[in-house]
């Protein structure tokens, strides 16, 4: 099985998430996706994964959110574009297998993956 996070050192639940896996010995493959953002098409595969609207991906209450002008109901395509363009808005970790998805809000919601 396939298994990586969408990682931000600097954020303490991307940190717990992390550990949380490799303590039960998983070693995902950590993208920092700060540095390396993840395209369109790997937000609409996260989201196909997450089965969540794009909405639900994104951090709202950032700073850039606003800066962008950007709206809860704005349509998908904007929202993944502006997340591609701005990796900040991603929620995170985000924790990504072959076939599931989970954000890392609570840690221990990565343990559904395992199931």
């Amino acid at each position: 099985m396939t298994l990586t996070i969408w990682h931000n050192p600097r954020c303490s639940k991307s940190r717990q998430t992390l550990d949380l896996l490799q303590t039960a010995g998983h070693t995902p493959t950590v993208i920092r996706y700060l540095d390396t953002p993840p395209t369109a098409e790997h937000i609409r595969s996260a989201l196909a994964l997450l089965d969540l609207p794009a909405i639900k991906l994104m951090r709202a209450g950032e700073k850039r959110f606003k800066e962008l002008g950007l709206s809860k109901t704005d349509s998908a395509e904007t929202l993944i574009t502006a997340m591609e363009e701005n990796p900040i808005l991603i929620e995170r970790p985000v924790v990504l297998t072959d076939t599931k998805a989970a954000i890392g809000r609570p840690p221990e919601a990565v343990l559904d993956l395992f199931k």
